[in-house]
C-alpha cells in the first residue's frame, strides 16, 4: 500500500463519499437485481445514481479507489461490482496510529 495514493484517494470529497458509502451499500445506493451487496459488491450503475454523477466520471473515481487499494472489484459477467477491501482500510487504520 502507498500511502500517497491512498491519501490521494481519499482527498477528493465524491471518491471518500463512495468509501464511506460502501462500508453500508443497502442504506446508501439504490437497490440493485443482482446479488447480495455485501457479498458480491454494489453494481457501478448503483454507485453513479446514488452520487448524482456521470458514468465516465464514477469510474474514474472507482479506478482511482481500486489502484490505492481501498476497494475490490469483481465482474460477474458484463457487469462490475464494487466493495470496500476492508484488510487494506484496516491496515491503513493500523499503520496511521503507529506511524503518524
Amino acid at each position: 500500500m502507498e500511502l500517497i495514493d491512498v491519501f490521494k484517494a481519499l482527498s477528493n470529497r465524491t471518491r471518500l463519499d463512495i468509501l464511506k458509502g460502501l462500508k453500508d451499500p443497502v442504506n446508501n445506493f439504490p437497490p440493485q437485481d443482482e446479488g447480495d451487496v455485501h457479498t458480491v459488491g454494489v453494481c457501478v450503475s448503483s454507485i453513479q445514481e446514488g452520487v448524482g454523477l456521470s458514468q465516465s466520471t464514477v469510474s474514474d473515481y472507482l479506478a482511482t479507489l481500486q489502484r490505492a487499494g481501498l476497494i475490490s472489484v469483481r465482474r460477474i459477467g458484463q457487469w462490475t461490482y464494487y466493495k470496500r477491501n476492508e484488510e487494506t482500510i484496516r491496515a491503513l487504520a493500523e499503520l496511521i496510529e503507529k506511524e503518524l
